[in-house]
């Protein structure tokens, strides 16, 4: 097994475009203490040959552009043969329709996902010609086989609603899953969103929600007022005795997260709990 990850931001990306954060403020102006990153995505495969995306993030475009396995080979081409879908966030579906130049597309979600996506007039331009998406059902704690050796289980997370939906429908397990991943006697987890930590299990590699490293963060800032838990994420400082992996990776990282800065006490704490942090282009191999 062989996974990519495309993007290693949370929603918005780092910089974020309306964000003056001394993050945003520093990556822009070059700071060689961070590095920017596109919003949140992995890409996986069994064989080298044909890849399968999880969670397709807006900035799709640039991550396939940056990753030369994921070029076509001949004419109208993909080596993609699916995305999976944790959830309906719109960071992690709005590169769909990125994706819709007469390409059929094979996505995965669970029933309550694809509902979501479904019922939203927009997605009629993902309806242009018959077969364009083909829909494969996640039923949790099923694994199904996804492409050349690959085994994925999808298991409810704690979690949320996508905004677009609060109010507008009940919650449900299916709405925020993590994903399983086996080859073999090789397995690795992608759980981007999560409240809670429980529910992990052990496996080779873990990449695991980083979004905020305290629950108070964007307060503190002053820029909302919501809290890590109510936005659906477990904060960093929390999770650090997760010993559910040989190899444990924070992914889907915050612009405002102080983890993020080279040097920093908080990304040094991370170091020494034994943990890592994503950036685009790390290549996993098990």
């Amino acid at each position: 097994m062989r996974l990519r990850v495309l993007g290693s931001a949370a929603g918005g990306g780092f910089p974020q475009w309306n964000c003056a954060c001394a993050n945003c403020r520093d990556v822009r102006a070059g700071d060689p203490r961070l590095e920017p990153r596109t919003q949140d995505s992995v890409a996986v495969t069994g064989d080298g040959d044909g890849w399968i995306l999880l969670n397709a993030s807006p900035d799709i475009r640039q991550q396939i552009e940056a990753s030369p396995d994921l070029h076509p080979r001949h004419g109208r081409d993909t080596p993609i043969r699916g995305i999976i879908l944790t959830n309906g966030d719109l960071d992690h579906v709005l590169g769909l329709f990125s994706l819709r130049e007469s390409t059929p597309l094979v996505v995965w979600a669970t029933e309550a996902v694809e509902a979501g996506l479904l019922g939203n007039t927009i997605w009629r331009t993902m309806e242009r010609f018959p077969g364009q998406v083909t829909w494969r059902r996640l039923e949790l704690g099923r694994e199904v086989e996804i492409g050349a050796g690959l085994g994925l289980s999808a298991r409810p997370m704690a979690g949320k609603l996508p905004i677009h939906l609060e109010g507008r429908r009940t919650a449900s397990a299916e709405d925020n899953v993590g994903l399983w991943l086996r080859a073999g006697a090789r397995t690795a987890a992608y759980v981007p969103g999560t409240r809670s930590i429980e529910g992990l299990e052990r496996t080779d590699v873990l990449l695991l929600d980083g979004t905020f490293f305290e629950s108070d963060e964007l307060p503190r800032l002053g820029l909302a007022q919501k809290r890590a838990e109510d936005m659906g994420h477990v904060p960093v400082s929390q999770t650090f005795s997760a010993r559910a992996a040989g190899r444990r990776i924070y992914t889907h990282i915050n612009n405002t997260n102080p983890m993020l800065r080279q040097g920093s006490p908080e990304q040094t704490r991370v170091l020494n709990a034994g943990w890592e942090i994503a950036r685009d282009g790390l290549e996993i191999t098990l």
